[in-house]
């Protein structure tokens, strides 16, 4: 709750940048919801006064709230300056952190992909390091689909997803075996490319990208020029509004396992499921509104929450609480397609 020592629940910082924008707008939305009894005190942070301003301004007439501004605490620090991050944090009880890298189609995304990728030998090393034992497997073990493959059941070419996902689910797995004592679950991600031509043209795009990111001259080609070698994806400008407007994302998910009762030792799964996750533009309305219903869960639902502190994926954190009924109701739809009895 917010005290004298922590006037604000939530502070969005970072909130001039491209990013931050959108969170702040989400924020200010979340404010007005006629489901809340009363307003939450928050402010915006960064570097400049005046930017901090304008973007209040901005939501403001976007929303049509003209005292928003005046309803906004706002607080002046700087990522260099690490006294300023202290006194930031200080009168905050949950921070949304906008600063670094976009979350979309943006140059920042762009150059967490060039780095990422040239530096995963030393990630690899990392893990090795760790040690740590495998959760256990439960019934037979998955097996991977060829690099490329054809999906029956979504009719298009896919390909595996080369982002974080896997890792992430892997972590969030261990986390609720080791501490809450359920069942891991065998995870794999890939992503529908199309037809054909389309997985050519990416094959040869990614081929092209993988060549370029293990040189140092190649990754600074890659960095200044990011429209060219993305073929037109990436930007340092980001998406327009109307590229915002049209775009959506579904994330489909089919799963095997066992009805209550049955064995997992020798038995095969004999439970089907698909279910299905869909929304607005990922990276800069479905994101903010992600961030901003988290931040809520975190205020409102904290005796769900793990009661150790330190660093957790979502899957862990809010495993127990409402979240997923707040992204309901705020367009990010959670839906069972089908489930049945093989």
């Amino acid at each position: 709750m917010a005290t004298e020592q922590r006037p604000f629940h939530l502070v969005v910082f970072g909130a001039s940048g491209f990013t931050g924008q959108f969170v702040t707008e989400e924020v200010a939305r979340e404010q007005v919801d006629p489901e809340r009894s009363s307003r939450l005190p928050w402010a915006v942070a960064g570097r400049s006064r005046e930017k901090l301003q304008r973007v209040l301004e901005k939501a403001a007439l976007k929303l049509g709230r003209p005292t928003l501004s005046s309803e906004v605490g706002i607080i002046i620090c700087d990522i260099a300056n690490p006294a300023s991050l202290d006194e930031m944090a200080k009168q905050a009880t949950v921070v949304l952190n906008c600063v670094g890298p976009g979350l979309s189609i943006h140059d920042g995304t762009w150059k967490s992909a060039i780095y990422g990728f040239g530096d995963q030998s030393n990630l690899r090393k990392l893990r090795n390091v760790s040690n740590l034992k495998p959760v256990p497997l439960i019934g037979p073990k998955l097996k991977r689909r060829w690099p490329i493959s054809y999906c029956r059941e979504l009719k298009g070419y896919s390909i595996p997803f080369m982002g974080s996902d896997v890792s992430v689910v892997r972590r969030t797995q261990r986390y609720l075996y080791e501490n809450l004592e359920e069942s891991p679950v065998q995870y794999a991600a890939y992503v529908t490319v199309g037809g054909i031509t389309s997985v050519i043209k990416l094959m040869f795009a990614g081929l092209f990208f993988l060549f370029f990111v293990r040189f140092g001259i190649g990754r600074q080609l890659l960095i200044k020029f990011p429209w060219f070698f993305s073929f037109g994806y990436f930007s340092k400008q980001g998406p327009t509004q109307k590229q915002i407007d049209a775009a959506s994302f579904t994330l489909t998910f089919f799963g095997q396992g066992y009805s209550q009762g049955t064995g997992t030792d020798k038995n095969k799964p004999n439970i089907k499921i698909c279910t299905q996750v869909k929304g607005p533009e990922a990276g800069y309305v479905a994101t903010p509104i992600a961030m901003v219903q988290a931040a809520m869960t975190l205020l409102s639902d904290a005796s769900h929450l793990p009661k150790a502190g330190g660093v957790f994926t979502p899957g862990a954190a809010f495993s127990k609480t409402k979240l997923i009924d707040r992204l309901n109701k705020h367009g990010i739809e959670f839906s069972v397609i089908s489930s049945s009895e093989v």
